[in-house]
């Protein structure tokens, strides 16, 4: 299990299933994720950052994404506060706009203004970004 743990982060959760999935018994499962967070293969702070940085950054996701995959994986409010501090503002709104414009300009095919309006709204909404900052850009590109 360390070696599992050293190869990428994992929340407690994950190694519980794994655990499970292993046929460990109870008592079992407890003795070794205590043995992992005393020797530090297992920190949910460091998990929750590493995941928050992951999914801005590479797969382009918005907070409220984040926050509920973080909750998904049952991580403390606590640590999704700490976790969320990863990402500036200015980062923030930079990728959004980049992203948005992108998926604006991929959309050029669409000639129904509404249709291309709901695609680009649904496209932005299931990756996470805020409903405000969606219609605030929408109105921003359809007055250009």
């Amino acid at each position: 299990m360390e070696r599992y743990c050293a190869y990428q982060e994992r929340c407690h959760q994950q190694l519980k299933q794994k655990l499970t999935e292993m046929r460990m018994i109870p008592e079992a499962i407890d003795l070794i994720i205590h043995h992992l967070i005393t020797q530090d293969y297992l920190n949910e702070t460091r998990f929750a950052r590493a995941f928050v940085r992951g999914k801005f950054r590479i797969k382009k996701w918005g907070r409220q994404r984040i926050i509920r995959e973080l909750k998904r994986r049952e991580i403390s409010t606590f640590n999704i506060r700490i976790a969320m501090k990863e990402i500036s503002e200015t980062e923030y709104l930079s990728s959004f706009h980049e992203l948005a414009e992108k998926r604006w300009s991929q959309l050029h095919s669409e000639e129904n203004l509404q249709k291309k309006k709901k695609k680009f709204a649904d496209y932005l909404l299931y990756r996470g970004w805020e409903s405000q900052l969606i219609w605030d850009k929408l109105r921003e590109l359809c007055t250009q």
